[in-house]
């Protein structure tokens, strides 16, 4: 069992290079592995899996308690006394004094574990309340297999791995698979928030929320902040001060990732104003083609400004090629965002001086940052006041005049949102690429989703429902996924200062006037930047790192992209019909439209398909 276990645990030693340890109760059928990526506490002290004090619990744990030293406080200690100071001995002593889900609720970390309770005979899962960590877990043979990423479950010599076909809509939808789903049917995510317990190999145990996004959301719904714009910034200075903080301790050297955007720089500010030399920061570039921005000079700027140790990378086409193979094996599963492509690069570039780095996602998702907030809600302030049969009608006519007209790929987007029965439908359609995604993967049935479930209980405003639909789709299965892979891909911890529970819950009682401003999302965020870095610096379009991917589809990708597209070869599978991609395959090698954004996930199915095992 423990050999098996640690050849598990093997295949993702990039998540933890540092030391490795197997555990088993072979009375029961249950062993552990681990890898560690040794950050706190570098001793043997911190070997995991780690057995509790009193001998009852056994832990495999991925994560960090940032508030760990505040616990230790709290906690009785073991008779014996701790071995060594990391968290993971505090994390093992307050669930032998507390229990295990009312320790739980006074974590504040990103963390997936599993605790064996040796006592009794049960098996608890737990993932961190944003999803910042994965984890993993299905029945195989009679055999329940857990672990933070696929390649650990496919080690396991009874792995079958049965591609779920009703899955494929939602990769074409959204570029990702959502939570609870993953790319082999049995195989779940763990939803974040949720402790599952389990206490045989079969249960039919269902995951126990322990917190709620949603009700984070509605909660601050009814118990608005009252204070004015000063006294909110004033509040978010001191959360995000204390926060920090803490996600800056570590025995091993940390950075930032600065973009030179309004998150990233907000973070850094205030690293900075809580270290005592100068923080470490990270950026790439790439030199301007026709159309595009490079943001490297803004970064510089700001960083030259805060006064840090700044590392700039000017990327060529070629570097961001070369990591397309790479993709695939990288994120486990078909994944078709392709910021991920240069999250990787600053993630390697980071990890060449640092092992910890922070970053600034999840102030769009807390602060209504993204442009779809404001477009979304404009478009909805201009049509919603017509009948849903006017709309409907008016939706045809766009689509049917779409292909005739230079800004048609634009105007198709548009025809399919002002179609929607509601407000809250609107949302779901803005951020689908595919407008009929199972039409293109025959006889799959398309599960539903939050963003998709009509029945879902409504915020009540438009703008707060969105942020939320984000923050429990979108932010734990695309945002967090991407970073996760691609920094840990290269043995880097990345940590999300913005999504601390007690940030969220504040920026969740803000009302929406403090978050949307005469057009632009994050006011109070801008605000409480704007008393540590000139307005001059960071007051800007909200561009992100662009890659042609577009181009490169014409060009120097267009013969590997073929081959995956081959319609031959579509057919044989028998996953995708040929027809409705192949369409759109032609039209953008036309140059008439970008498809980009529907045929990147097919692409990366089809690559994932051939990765090497």
């Amino acid at each position: 069992m423990e050999e098996i276990a640690a050849r598990m645990a093997d295949r993702i030693i990039h998540r933890g290079p540092d030391d490795a340890g197997t555990w088993a109760d072979p009375a029961a059928g249950l062993a552990l592995g681990f890898r560690r990526l040794s950050i706190v506490d570098l001793s043997p002290a911190g070997h995991q899996p780690m057995v509790s004090a009193s001998g009852r619990f056994v832990i495999a744990f991925n994560g960090e308690i940032y508030n760990h030293r505040a616990l230790r406080a709290e906690v009785a200690p073991p008779p014996q006394g701790y071995r060594g100071h990391s968290d993971t001995e505090v994390l093992l002593a307050a669930v032998e004094q507390w229990g295990v889900e009312a320790a739980v609720r006074r974590f504040v970390g990103m963390f997936a574990f599993a605790l064996w309770d040796r006592q009794e005979r049960r098996l608890h899962l737990c993932r961190d309340r944003l999803g910042e960590r994965p984890l993993y877990y299905g029945c195989v043979g009679g055999t329940l297999l857990f672990g933070s990423e696929l390649k650990a479950l496919e080690a396991h010599p009874g792995w079958q791995g049965e591609i779920d076909r009703d899955v494929l809509p939602l990769l074409l939808r959204y570029d990702y698979i959502p939570t609870p789903f993953s790319i082999y049917r049995g195989i779940r995510k763990l939803t974040p928030g949720t402790l599952l317990t389990l206490d045989r190999p079969d249960s039919a145990a269902a995951p126990v929320p322990y917190w709620s996004a949603r009700e984070a959301m509605e909660r601050g719904s009814r118990e608005v902040f009252s204070g004015d714009l000063t006294a909110a910034a004033d509040r978010l200075d001191t959360l995000l001060r204390a926060t920090i903080r803490d996600q800056m301790v570590a025995d091993v050297p940390v950075g930032a990732m600065l973009s030179g955007g309004i998150d990233s720089s907000m973070i850094v500010a205030l690293m900075q104003r809580e270290s005592t030399r100068p923080v470490r920061t990270f950026t790439i570039g790439f030199h301007e083609q026709s159309g595009e921005v490079n943001e490297a000079p803004f970064a510089k700027d700001v960083a030259r400004h805060l006064g840090t140790d700044h590392t700039e990378l000017y990327l060529t086409p070629q570097d961001a090629l070369n990591v397309i193979p790479r993709l695939p094996a990288l994120y486990d599963e078909p994944f078709a965002d392709v910021s991920g492509i240069p999250t990787f690069l600053v993630s390697e570039m980071a990890r060449r001086q640092v092992t910890v780095c922070l970053s600034g996602d999840g102030g769009d998702e807390l602060f209504a940052g993204y442009h779809r907030h404001f477009y979304a809600r404009g478009i909805w302030d201009r049509v919603g006041w017509l009948p849903h049969p006017a709309r409907r009608a008016a939706a045809a006519l766009m689509m049917a005049t779409a292909p005739l007209l230079p800004m048609g790929r634009k105007i198709e987007k548009l025809a399919e949102v002002i179609d929607a029965p509601d407000a809250y439908g609107l949302y779901p359609r803005f951020m689908s690429h595919w407008r009929d995604p199972g039409a293109c993967v025959p006889g799959a049935v398309e599960p539903r989703t939050p963003m998709l479930d009509e029945g879902r209980v409504k915020l009540p405003d438009f703008i707060s429902e969105m942020q939320c639909l984000d923050m429990t789709g979108y932010l734990p299965d695309c945002i967090l996924v991407k970073t996760d892979r691609a920094a840990m891909g290269v043995s880097l911890e990345l940590r999300v200062p913005f999504l601390d529970h007690r940030v969220l819950e504040f920026a969740a009682s803000l009302p929406v006037a403090m978050k949307l401003h005469q057009g632009q999302g994050k006011h109070v965020l801008r605000t409480l930047l704007h008393r540590y870095v000139p307005r001059a610096l960071v007051d800007r379009p909200k561009w992100g790192f662009v890659v042609p991917l577009g181009t490169w589809l014409r060009g120097s990708l267009r013969e590997w992209a073929e081959s995956l597209l081959d319609p031959a070869r579509l057919r044989r599978e028998g996953w995708f019909d040929p027809a409705p991609i192949r369409a759109q395959w032609n039209e953008h090698l036309s140059g008439r439209r970008d498809r980009v954004a529907s045929l990147w996930s097919v692409l990366m199915f089809q690559a994932w398909l051939d990765r090497p095992r």
